[in-house]
C-alpha cells in the first residue's frame, strides 16, 4: 500500500485556506492508496474556544470530496461541535466510496487545556482498509502504550499529531517504540508552523515494524512524504520473530 504524509503548514483557524493547501498537496502527489492529515488540520489545534459545528461539516465534506475525486483514503482529525453541545477533538477515515470511520481522541492534552472544551472517547476504533488494518491515534495518544497495545487486531498505527519543535525528541522516540512493541507499521503526521502557543517542525515519518524508518520529513516546511507499506512482510516477521507471543496478558478495559 502506497501512503503519502500531508506535512502540513496550518493556517489558524482559516479551514478553507487549509482546504485549498492540502488539495494542492495531494495534487502533487498523486497514486497513493491513503493520505494522511495532521491532528486539527483544518484549524490547529483549538483550545482557547469551542470549535465551530460549521467548520467541521464542510472540513469532513472536503474530505469526502477528495477521497471520492482522488480514489484514495484521507486521514485526519477536526475539531467537532456535536448538536448537543459536545466537542471532541474527531479523527475521521474516509474512504473513496463515502464510508467513514471515527475516532475521538482518549488522552485530551490538560497541559495544554484541550480538556477544557472536549470530551474524551472511550473507544478504540481499528479501520480495515485495501487489506490492512489501522489503529487510530491522535498526538497525546502517542504517550500511552497500554492504549495502543496489540490486541491482534491491527498492522499500522495512525497517529496524527500537532506535536511542538520543544518535545520532538520525544515524538521521534515514541514513533519508534510503539512500532517495535507491537510489531507493527506506525505512520506519523505532524505539522509545521506556528500557532499562538508553539512552534511545529514536521518530522513527519512512517516507521516499520523493526523501528527502521521509511520516510521521515526532516526539512521545516509544508511538503508530502511518500513509502510503501507491504502486509506480506510485516506478517512474515511477526511470524519469524514471534515477541508478540511472550507479551502480558491483561484485559483493557476504557476508564
Amino acid at each position: 500500500m502506497k501512503i503519502t504524509l500531508l506535512q502540513t503548514n496550518i493556517a489558524w483557524k482559516k479551514p478553507e485556506e487549509n482546504e485549498v493547501n492540502a488539495e494542492r498537496m495531494i495534487l502533487s502527489a498523486p497514486g497513493a492508496d491513503l493520505y494522511v492529515l495532521p491532528e486539527m488540520w483544518s484549524t490547529g489545534f483549538i483550545t482557547d474556544t469551542e470549535p465551530e459545528t460549521e467548520e467541521h461539516g464542510r472540513s469532513l465534506q472536503w474530505m469526502k470530496d477528495m477521497a471520492s475525486q482522488s480514489h484514495a483514503a484521507l486521514c485526519g482529525s477536526l475539531a467537532v461541535k456535536e448538536e448537543d453541545g459536545n466537542c471532541y477533538n474527531r479523527q475521521f477515515f474516509v474512504q473513496p466510496d463515502g464510508n467513514v470511520s471515527t475516532y475521538d481522541k482518549h488522552h485530551l492534552f490538560k497541559y495544554g487545556g484541550e480538556d477544557r472544551y472536549y470530551h474524551t472517547g472511550n473507544q478504540r476504533t481499528v479501520v480495515s482498509y485495501q487489506g490492512f488494518r489501522f489503529l487510530l491515534v491522535t498526538c497525546y495518544d502517542l504517550r500511552f502504550p497500554v492504549w495502543s497495545r496489540y490486541q491482534e487486531d491491527y498492522d499500522a498505527i495512525i497517529c496524527v499529531a500537532n506535536w511542538p519543535e520543544s518535545r520532538q525528541d520525544v515524538w521521534h522516540i515514541l514513533l519508534r517504540a510503539r512500532a517495535i512493541e507491537n510489531q507493527c507499521y506506525v505512520i506519523g503526521c505532524n505539522r509545521v508552523g506556528d500557532d499562538p502557543n508553539c512552534h511545529y517542525i514536521g518530522h513527519s515519518a512512517i516507521i516499520d515494524s523493526r523501528g527502521r524508518t521509511l520516510v521521515e520529513g526532516l526539512e521545516e516546511e509544508a511538503l508530502t512524504l511518500t513509502a510503501e507499506i507491504d502486509k506480506e512482510s510485516l506478517l512474515a516477521f511477526r511470524q519469524k520473530f514471534r515477541v508478540l507471543d511472550d507479551r502480558d496478558r491483561f484485559h483493557l478495559a476504557p476508564q
